[in-house]
């Protein structure tokens, strides 16, 4: 019996090693989107990744049938969506990379554009996942891509002209 174990372990590991070099570019892709962080300097994007993993690894054996990619998503997104707004209203830290194209979204808005747009989750999906009404998450994803597409110009400071004493 403990052969059994040793081999079904080795073949989990197998699998979940060949998962991990299949999905977790693109997952890290997802998280750095979501984070809003640069591409090179992503550290919470990569924690993001990693309690993803260690999730889907720790479920692997329960999967049964199941994507293990929706599994790492769904917990990456709900990670993200807990994480950063216990970080956004109590510390005011996690600011997003000034350069980044989704810095100016909020956190939520940022989530529901890289599950609808980039990871191509049904608003019906997206909505169950994040406990929303399919209407406010159809709402948020078009606010987003039309401030992204069409972003607010900074307006500049008024300055007092000369003034002209009336004659």
């Amino acid at each position: 019996m403990g052969e059994r174990q040793v081999s079904r372990g080795t073949r989990r590991a197998r699998e979940f090693e060949a998962f991990v070099a299949g999905a977790a570019g693109r997952l890290l892709h997802a998280a750095t989107l979501l984070t809003a962080e640069a591409p090179r300097a992503n550290p919470r994007a990569r924690r993001l990744l990693t309690l993803a993993l260690a999730h889907t690894y720790a479920r692997w054996d329960r999967l049964h049938g199941e994507d293990p990619y929706d599994c790492a998503r769904q917990y990456l997104a709900t990670r993200f969506a807990r994480g950063t707004w216990h970080q956004y209203v109590a510390f005011g830290r996690a600011r997003p990379d000034p350069r980044s194209p989704l810095a100016a979204l909020t956190p939520q808005e940022r989530l529901i554009l890289v599950l609808r747009l980039y990871e191509g989750v049904a608003e019906e999906q997206a909505a169950a996942l994040l406990g929303l009404p399919t209407e406010r998450v159809h709402t948020i994803c078009d606010r987003a891509t039309a401030n992204l597409l069409h972003p607010a110009r900074p307006t500049a400071p008024r300055t007092a002209g000369p003034k002209v004493a009336p004659s």
